[in-house]
């Protein structure tokens, strides 16, 4: 006898490349693919990367009251910005990490507290980014001054391999005392060991009260993986990799091809056979 799925009480997005399309657009569909999860009584709740105030946008538009989990889970806020939580990367080791991102070929950016530090405002991506999360990086000739009480460092390339080469390199040096991994193919994102999208699902399940099997996360990227592991849903975007497909559960179609409002019609709020948990199911 096949025992029906637990009803999914919380649906936990990754935004770029997942909630929004390539060029950074919430869509109407995505909007009242939310307003649906509302009405169903399923929470709705966001993870990503970004800064909080780079998430600050979406807060009307998707009528958040969940917390907002950013830079992967290393500060968590309410939806007016108050903060919950925060992990910062041991002071120690911000220098060492900043080197190695050096000596890697790697851009390197830094978060500290609501400022987003960089040491070249023209550099590859700081243009994107600043229209992404619509505010500007605060230009600093080193980090020397800057390197206590960070939550986040990035290493910014478009040699995807030096990104991959490098966050294996982090992480072996690493190990368990930071969490690195890359949130877009051109981003390396180095946080506190407790500061991933794992952890961010442990936060909500304990915050509501949800046990892990009820909980849905919705991702395109390697660091989306540990939410997979910890939720009882787990969907992959159409145009991720093989290694996020292989890791969700479900695959849907792309972002540009509205595949999160997909799936929340067809995975969440009408759930699919679950006779063949193991099978990923493509839209």
């Amino acid at each position: 006898m096949t025992t029906a799925a637990p009803r999914i009480r919380l649906l936990v997005a990754d935004v770029d490349g997942t909630l929004v399309t390539q060029d950074k657009v919430l869509t109407p569909a995505a909007i009242d693919a939310v307003g649906k999860l509302r009405a169903a009584d399923i929470l709705f709740a966001l993870t990503s990367g970004r800064p909080p105030r780079g998430m600050q946008m979406l807060v009307a538009p998707l009528e958040l009251a969940t917390p907002i989990a950013a830079f992967n889970g290393g500060l968590i806020v309410d939806p007016d910005m108050t903060v919950i939580t925060q992990r910062v990367i041991p002071d120690a080791l911000v220098p060492e990490i900043v080197r190695m991102l050096d000596d890697g070929g790697l851009d390197v950016w830094i978060y500290l507290g609501a400022d987003w530090l960089v040491r070249t405002a023209d550099a590859p991506h700081v243009a994107r980014e600043r229209a992404t999360v619509q505010f500007a990086p605060t230009v600093v000739g080193d980090f020397d001054d800057q390197l206590d009480g960070v939550a986040k460092v990035v290493g910014v390339s478009d040699d995807h391999d030096a990104i991959a080469a490098t966050t294996d390199a982090v992480q072996a040096a690493f190990g368990a005392h930071v969490s690195a991994a890359r949130s877009q193919p051109y981003y390396l994102d180095i946080t506190h060991p407790d500061a991933n999208k794992g952890g961010v699902i442990a936060f909500l399940s304990g915050h509501y009260g949800i046990p892990a099997d009820a909980i849905a996360t919705i991702g395109d990227m390697p660091n989306d993986i540990l939410m997979f592991a910890r939720s009882g849903l787990s969907i992959a975007m159409g145009q991720a990799d093989d290694q996020v497909h292989r890791a969700a559960r479900h695959v849907t179609a792309s972002n540009d091809d509205e595949g999160f409002a997909i799936a929340v019609e067809r995975f969440i709020l009408t759930p699919p056979d679950t006779a063949t948990p193991d099978a990923a199911e493509r839209t």
